[in-house]
């Protein structure tokens, strides 16, 4: 409940930000959005993305300041469901999970500790690097392949909580988004695949 009632807080009053559903990590100064519906994947690679070095700014809202586009962390537990809480306790056995809690209404639930660096952070903004569209293909080797601008677009738009209550300014903040980040279609079956492919694109050059 508590969950639930941050994100209505954030995605029904804070809007001097373009507010979409992804997650958000950055290395190197810029950030990774990852947006995708529930059950992708996209809270598991968070995860483990933020367990190999990367600083969490978001594993569920992604805040874009209307301003100038720079991408506002709100660092908090990253949420886990069923499978992926065993998933990521064996990738890094170091990480801190709460107790799982069994028969919510996604099933059980557990939450990965927020690093103490990304906590530090939480008002240290950054730019936007590149917009991945993750899915996760059991056993499937990783693919890859860049999506057109224009339809980038359309696919945030579709992940976006307010876009349409902002009129122009969350057109413009959309528009310069997609103009500068780079999108990409990525399914992996295999996290090794994906992590190495996000150290790639962490070669902002």
């Amino acid at each position: 409940m508590f969950e639930w009632a941050s994100n209505w807080c954030i995605s029904s009053r804070a809007h001097t930000y373009l507010i979409i559903h992804a997650a958000a990590v950055e290395k190197g100064g810029r950030v990774a959005i990852l947006p995708a519906p529930s059950g992708s994947g996209k809270s598991t690679l968070c995860a483990a993305l933020v367990c190999s070095g990367w600083r969490l700014l978001s594993d569920e809202l992604t805040l874009v300041r209307l301003a100038d586009g720079a991408i506002q962390p709100v660092p908090r537990p990253v949420s886990l469901k069923n499978a992926s809480i065993k998933v990521i306790r064996g990738f890094a056995p170091g990480a801190v999970l709460t107790p799982e809690v069994a028969d919510t209404a996604k099933g059980t639930i557990a939450h990965l500790k927020v690093p103490r660096d990304s906590v530090l952070r939480a008002l240290d903004t950054a730019r936007p690097g590149c917009i991945v569209f993750p899915r996760y293909v059991a056993n499937a080797d990783l693919r890859m392949e860049p999506v057109a601008r224009a339809r980038a677009f359309t696919r945030v738009a579709e992940n976006c909580f307010n876009y349409g209550m902002l009129g122009r300014a969350g057109f413009s903040a959309l528009g310069t988004l997609a103009d500068t980040a780079p999108a990409y279609d990525v399914s992996y079956g295999r996290l090794d695949d994906a992590l190495a492919l996000f150290e790639r694109l962490a070669d902002w050059a």
